[in-house]
């Protein structure tokens, strides 16, 4: 998986179909790694570049974890370098950092509540919720989750009392699972209704590996886990992370230069607009998932796929899509966020 192939990708630019929309985009990730660089610069070269986005959610990735802390304590390093990122952007032109999505180890029952209050200390009054990540399968072509999973997890008795206690507590928990995973979703937000769940990435329909050549019937599963999601009313649908071409197996990084708003738009509405009606409007929202999505997309290409999707649907719907659901999900004060942040100080 490449993600700075700038050469390849500056084949493709596009001006903003709707440069007026306001966007706030609710799934990105910050990281300085040896393959790739993605700090408050490129984030906002990237929200400042074409579209109107003024807010943006931070989810964990593995960044800057304290390796110095208690194993269990280590995530929370995380938090702080974001929201040290978050007070960088709050002193510049362009969006800001409205909220930080953290890891935490819900495998640690009712004791996660210490890894939580210590996200929440080190968040400079972002933090909102935590992501552990349990996509796995058999297939060694689908990558299983980047902090470790085991087949069944969400199912533990000790996932579950991690995952009430994170309710208690008042923060949300963001799912990143496989399609086949999605019944065991249904499960815990049945087993713990009080949690607000973000479901990422469409539901993680897998497209490679031996998925790719059962498409269909693939959709069919998918669909159905899918529609037994959306009866969960604490469930909300993250509409994005498209262009994961090592998940969804669309070819796009093959391509000579990046496909343009129109090619995405066409390969994904069908399956958008049923999630999206499937969900409602008001739970579902537009994401980048950058700089993942990056391995195939530039950031115009994907909003303008994005607006090209959404055209069909009313002006209040469009702002729950772009905007609305975002915010009330992660608890963000339009007006306010950009002062939080400079008053971090960080």
């Amino acid at each position: 998986m490449e993600l700075d192939r700038f050469d390849w990708l500056s084949l493709r630019t596009e001006a903003a179909m709707d440069p007026k929309q306001q966007i706030i985009d609710p799934h990105h990730h910050l990281w300085n790694r040896n393959d790739s660089t993605y700090l408050a610069n490129e984030l906002l070269a990237d929200t400042g570049g074409t579209h109107n986005v003024t807010h943006t959610v931070f989810v964990e990735c593995r960044s800057k974890w304290d390796r110095d802390a208690d194993a269990h304590l280590a995530p929370v390093g995380e938090t702080r370098f974001v929201a040290g990122e978050a007070a960088e952007m709050a002193e510049r032109d362009g969006a800001v950092i409205g909220a930080i999505v953290s890891h935490a180890d819900l495998m640690l029952g009712e004791q996660v509540e210490e890894v939580l209050a210590a996200h929440e200390k080190a968040g400079a009054g972002l933090f909102r919720g935590i992501r552990h990540a349990t996509p796995w399968d058999e297939d060694p072509q689908a990558h299983n989750a980047h902090t470790g999973a085991t087949q069944h997890m969400m199912q533990t008795d000790g996932f579950i009392n991690g995952a009430r206690t994170l309710a208690e507590m008042g923060f949300s928990f963001d799912s990143w699972l496989y399609h086949h995973q999605i019944p065991e979703l249904v499960e815990l937000a049945h087993a713990v209704p009080e949690l607000s769940i973000v479901l990422d990435h469409l539901g993680g329909r897998l497209g490679v590996g031996s998925y790719a050549t059962r498409r269909a019937e693939v959709v069919a599963q998918w669909k159905q886990a899918m529609s037994a999601a959306a009866e969960c009313s604490n469930i909300v649908l993250k509409v994005g992370g498209i262009g994961m071409d090592n998940t969804f197996g669309t070819g796009w990084s093959d391509f000579h230069k990046p496909p343009s708003s129109e090619q995405v738009a066409d390969y994904w509405s069908d399956d958008v607009r049923w999630s999206i009606d499937t969900f409602g409007p008001s739970r579902c929202m537009f994401e980048s998932n950058f700089p993942v999505d990056r391995q195939s997309l530039p950031y115009a290409v994907l909003w303008n796929a994005m607006q090209i999707m959404a055209a069909d649907y009313s002006a209040e719907e469009q702002a729950d899509l772009f905007v609305n659901t975002a915010a009330a999900t992660y608890r963000i004060d339009l007006e306010a966020a950009s002062a939080a942040g400079a008053e971090a100080g960080l």
